[in-house]
């Protein structure tokens, strides 16, 4: 059997398969790959084609048994939660599986599911809706607090007239605490009116570099900034100010998590088909354009790291915890999701998105 399945009827399903997908023949060498599979094993198909399979890809599981099993009884097969790693790459938590393809004898259909995927996609829902809930209790118990606490700072104001100089620093402080609190309620009740995104064309790297260049004459100053970028990526659709907004707020939680000896943040772009977030309809969105902010911080803490995303949920002390609630608002707000994966030394923030339709005018981004 060649490489192309294109004479098949099926063939415009596997080129469009969101996961990883091998065919394997009766010798268990690759008869043709799907293009999520060439990203997952960093290979082009011409290079796979009439390779082994289990050279190319390494599971943890009786793989050969497995195969033959699935010929013998031509019945699918799945094995659930195994390493899978192609040397080349740290190992992959997935799900496997194996079915027979009917109408061709001893012909095989390898499926790998990361589960990354899975559990990234599972989550999207349940931060969104925590998201909401917190958000709209917040904004209105702002409002009310906000008064109460003008009349205590006006109060400590008249009443340190009349003190002597020891405790007019204790009046002072209140006024400045009072302060503080009405600012921090200042920003929730922001962050709960964030305009709709008003969407058009935009590229990916016109907004990492607005960002970057806003960043090294700020905050990241004593960061070192590498740039990774896939110059081929198509324009996502988004509006180019919340967008920039969101990758400014990443790079200064990252910089700001490498504290002030500074350290290396790593802006890197990629094209991953495998990731499809499927709406409340029912239909599914290809979410392919990839971009990471990579820091090496000393990581989130395990205890906080699950709902990173939540607001007031802070890594820092004194820290709101709305900055990256906020970056996780305007990206579903978008259609995308975010996702972070933190260890001590390497913690990457992860914004996916999808591609700009095609009837979208593209201007030039203003700088």
């Amino acid at each position: 059997m060649s490489g192309s399945i294109d004479h098949l009827p099926a063939g415009a399903i596997w080129a469009s398969l969101p996961v990883p997908a091998l065919l394997i023949d009766t010798a268990n060498l690759i008869a043709a790959i799907n293009p999520v599979a060439e990203n997952f094993l960093n290979a082009s198909q011409k290079s796979l084609l009439q390779q082994p399979v289990l050279d190319r890809l390494s599971i943890d599981a009786p793989m050969d048994e497995a195969l033959d099993r699935v010929r013998r009884n031509q019945s699918a097969l799945f094995i659930n939660d195994v390493d899978v790693t192609t040397g080349e790459r740290p190992p992959v938590q997935c799900n496997v599986q194996i079915a027979p393809l009917g109408d061709v004898r001893g012909l095989l259909l390898l499926l790998i599911s990361p589960r990354e995927l899975a559990d990234r996609l599972g989550r999207v829902d349940a931060v969104r809706s925590a998201a909401r809930s917190a958000i709209g209790m917040a904004e209105m118990l702002a409002h009310e607090i906000k008064n109460p606490l003008a009349g205590i700072s006006g109060a400590a104001q008249l009443i340190s007239e009349n003190l002597n100089a020891e405790d007019r620093e204790l009046a002072d402080l209140i006024v400045e605490e009072t302060r503080r609190i009405v600012k921090l309620l200042e920003q929730v009740e922001q962050f709960g009116n964030i305009r709709p995104p008003e969407c058009r064309a935009v590229n990916i790297h016109d907004a990492l570099d607005r960002a970057r260049r806003s960043a090294v004459v700020g905050f990241a100053a004593k960061m070192q900034i590498i740039e990774d970028y896939d110059p081929s990526l198509p324009a996502t659709f988004a509006d180019a100010d919340q967008l920039m907004q969101v990758f400014l707020n990443l790079i200064k939680n990252a910089a700001e998590a490498s504290g002030k000896t500074g350290g290396t943040i790593r802006l890197r772009t990629f094209y991953d088909l495998a990731l499809r977030l499927r709406r409340k309809d029912g239909q599914g969105s290809a979410l392919p354009l990839q971009v990471e902010i990579i820091d090496d911080g000393p990581g989130i803490k395990p205890e906080i790291a699950e709902s990173i995303f939540d607001p007031f949920v802070s890594g820092r002390e004194n820290g709101t915890g709305l900055g990256l609630a906020l970056v996780s608002k305007i990206i579903s707000d978008h259609g995308g999701i975010i996702s972070v994966d933190s260890v001590p030394g390497r913690t990457v923030f992860r914004v996916s998105l999808p591609v700009a339709p095609r009837e979208a005018a593209q201007p030039a981004m203003e700088i």
